[in-house]
């Protein structure tokens, strides 16, 4: 009995104490790469000059997307770097997206258009369309995204500097934000997404590109076999594979988009479960390597990833022992007094607001008006921590019982309110 009373307050320590860990951990990188490669380097209203401008080819994948793809192309042609294309793929759209796109390619030369008859997936439309584009650096955004005019300038940038950088992410930002739940997201694409990846630059690798907006250079797409056509997310499975082939992927805060998320609970558990099982699979298929020292810089994402999986099912238990606890007699030793207990809740509270106000004065250099979606954090443990820990829970089932080979196709997507 008093074994399993030490391990039930072993995972009830490890439940809270994880995420305050984890918080000074990035807010600690990120104040690094804040201090020693943004602040006074760069002025976002000023992009870089680069020293040549080779040809860049934007792509951008697309299914069912009429209804945003005049928006998105229209940004494309006003592109300031001087040398581009796009290539738009129609992949299988039952909508009329078909002809939207051929409309567009009369008014604009820049554009050209792929269809495919059928629903053949992301990836796929992203394999074809680097196998026929012209240039040797591709960006990649989604047919929903609004990219800023400068963001090729400053993703190019790395190209340029380093034979060895295989690919940037960009800095997505939300526009949907008319209810709670788009105002969180705000929050979170600042004080979760952006800061990890700056911490993550610091310590290690990156455990994802933003799928929404990256660049990549083609030769290095071609080393590593370009896109998985069977992965639940191909932009955390190239990301990997990229960098597991020695390839350098960089962040790029300058490099703006403006995307669109879920706004209902409905169209965000969709979303993270896919992101959740994704993930899974991503980890499980490149398990092998991590007892490689070749492979020794994506240990920490290793680390990280396993770690926040068996934080999930350690919070599981715990709630479940508790609500069990609640209604069933349990014995003395193994009774939860709450769920949360006082003091380490309340550090723990303040710790994530402090995590967000540290990453939304980071990220103010580049969107304006961020404090004022502050207000809501406070809801992003109780909701976002939540959703996040079924997803993974539920996910990793999913990718061990998904078939290997079996094609990750299009699949109808909450785009919020806007």
């Amino acid at each position: 009995m008093e074994t399993i009373l030490l391990i039930l307050r072993a995972l009830l320590d490890f439940v809270f104490y994880y995420p305050l860990f984890m918080a000074c951990l990035w807010m600690i990188g990120g104040l690094d790469y804040y201090l020693r490669r943004e602040y006074r380097k760069d002025r976002p209203d000023q992009p870089p000059r680069l020293p040549s401008y080779p040809l860049v080819s934007i792509i951008v994948p697309c299914h069912n997307e009429a209804a945003h793809l005049r928006d998105t192309i229209g940004y494309l042609s006003r592109q300031k770097y001087p040398d581009y294309e796009i290539i738009a793929i129609n992949d299988g759209s039952t909508d009329a997206t078909g002809c939207m796109l051929e409309d567009l390619a009369g008014e604009n030369p820049r554009l050209r258009v792929l269809h495919f008859e059928t629903n053949q997936g992301k990836a796929m439309g992203l394999r074809m369309a680097s196998l026929v584009a012209r240039g040797e650096f591709l960006v990649c955004i989604d047919g929903d995204a609004l990219l800023d005019p400068d963001a090729i300038f400053w993703m190019m940038r790395h190209f340029l500097e380093g034979p060895r950088v295989g690919a940037v992410t960009g800095n997505p930002r939300i526009r949907t934000r008319s209810t709670l739940l788009g105002k969180i997201q705000v929050g979170e694409f600042s004080a979760i997404l952006g800061l990890i990846k700056r911490a993550q630059r610091v310590y290690g690798r990156v455990f994802t590109m933003s799928g929404v907006v990256s660049a990549f250079r083609k030769s290095a797409l071609h080393h590593v076999g370009y896109w998985s056509l069977d992965m639940m997310t191909e932009d955390i499975d190239i990301s990997w594979r990229l960098q597991l082939s020695h390839w350098d992927i960089r962040f790029e805060p300058n490099a703006l988009c403006w995307i669109l998320m879920p706004e209902t609970l409905k169209g965000l558990w969709k979303q993270r479960l896919r992101w959740a099982q994704g993930g899974s699979e991503v980890l499980l298929r490149y398990l092998r390597h991590m007892f490689k020292w070749r492979s020794r810089r994506m240990w920490g994402v290793y680390f990280e990833y396993f770690t926040s999986i068996f934080w999930s099912y350690s919070m599981l238990f715990v709630g479940l022992v508790w609500l069990w606890g609640l209604w069933l007699p349990l014995p003395a030793g193994l009774r939860l007094p709450a769920v949360i207990p006082a003091w380490s809740g309340v550090v723990l509270s303040l710790t994530c607001l402090l995590q967000f106000a540290v990453a939304m004065l980071l990220d103010s250099r580049y969107e304006r008006g961020l404090g004022r979606c502050y207000y809501v954090m406070i809801w992003y443990p109780l909701a976002f921590w939540l959703i996040n820990m079924f997803t993974i829970v539920v996910g990793l089932p999913k990718a061990l019982l998904k078939k290997h080979g079996e094609r990750a196709i299009w699949a109808a997507t909450d785009r919020g309110i806007y």
